[in-house]
């Protein structure tokens, strides 16, 4: 591959500067949005969702669950596509779509289907005037700009911190609306990090564990799915809670962890987990604030914001950088991933 810069480091390098305009766009269409659920009270949400998009439903999930006491429920969209099933009685509650083109057949015949069984049916996507979008009673738009890189990266951004901004406008969280406000300075700080140290010992190995908990879960699925697209390593990602269920048996003497720390009530049983995957011998290489301790771990730094979910959102701005080198380095084009296009159409 020449020198110039791909799409997909273009589109990441430019994060920042999309959620700061998103979070400025949007905020009057978010205190409206959350007035209102604030006053239907929904039971509970449900996310429709696919691929890269289907992670930030999962970050919705930690988020609206953690923050908001609301149960949040995945949607299989073969459910309404593929076994032609009546919908669930949805009655007063939220379904959240989430998709960048907003034009996947799956997606829209599922969140049809879910506004038709009652539920308020908001649809986050980057394309405004897509199918999806005409479908949906509210529309939040990511705003992230055309998206040319087939490896979704600053979409997936915007939604993550559309979804922050949704959960912080709800709960009216004093502290939440404070590392919210910073979100964009956070995420170019988070761009600038070295992670060459992780380069040479993850472009030597074609499999590798990568590990999340509660908030960085999600974030550890985005970044296994990347290694996949981008690098063609076998990248499995787990929670570090359910890692102990088998996969860890895998693991042994030199074995590759890439793990991204949370830095909440998650980080002290985390670290006790890499603490035991380094005493086997694996090479754990940690994501973190540095307060972690794992004999013989690579510790890769991030930028850090006063609210657990932003320095989550920093990690994964880190990484995108970390795994567009990582391709350029095995000689790979991350813009043309093989067998993958820019909408999944799936029934």
């Amino acid at each position: 591959m020449d020198d110039a810069p791909s799409l997909m480091f273009a589109e990441a390098a430019s994060a920042g500067d999309v959620v700061d305009r998103q979070l400025s766009v949007n905020a009057k269409a978010m205190e409206d949005l959350a007035a209102h659920l604030r006053r239907s009270d929904p039971p509970f949400a449900l996310t429709i969702a696919r691929g890269s998009s289907d992670h930030a439903a999962s970050f919705a999930k930690i988020l609206l669950e953690t923050r908001l006491g609301i149960p949040v429920v995945s949607q299989s969209p073969s459910l309404a596509t593929l076994y032609r099933r009546e919908q669930p009685k949805l009655a007063g509650a939220l379904a959240l779509a989430i998709s960048q083109s907003g034009r996947s057949p799956d997606l829209i015949e599922t969140g049809r289907a879910a506004r038709g069984q009652g539920a308020l049916l908001v649809a986050m996507v980057n394309e405004v005037d897509s199918p999806l979008a005409e479908e949906a009673d509210v529309v939040i738009p990511l705003h992230a700009g055309p998206e040319r890189s087939v490896a979704a990266t600053k979409s997936f951004i915007a939604s993550l911190s559309a979804i922050m901004q949704l959960a912080t406008c709800w709960s009216d969280d004093a502290a939440a609306r404070a590392g919210m406000e910073g979100m964009g300075d956070v995420l170019k700080q988070a761009w600038r990090m070295d992670w060459s140290e992780a380069l040479e010992p993850v472009a030597a190995v074609r499999r590798l564990l990568v590990l999340g908990r509660g908030l960085t879960w999600p974030i550890a699925a985005e970044a296994a799915l990347k290694f996949k697209e981008t690098a063609q390593l076998h990248a499995e990602s787990f929670s570090s809670a359910e890692v102990a269920h088998g996969p860890m048996a895998l693991v042994g003497k030199g074995d590759p962890v890439f793990a991204f720390t949370p830095c909440d009530a998650a980080e002290q049983g985390f670290a006790e987990r890499l603490a035991g995957f380094a005493e086997r011998g694996a090479q754990v290489i940690a994501v973190g604030s540095g307060n972690i301790v794992a004999p013989a771990a690579i510790q890769l730094p991030t930028a850090v914001s006063s609210d657990a979910a932003v320095t989550s959102i920093a990690m994964i701005a880190s990484y995108y950088r970390f795994a567009e080198s990582l391709a350029r380095h095995l000689g790979l084009n991350p813009d043309e991933p093989p067998y993958l296009s820019k909408v999944t159409r799936t029934r």
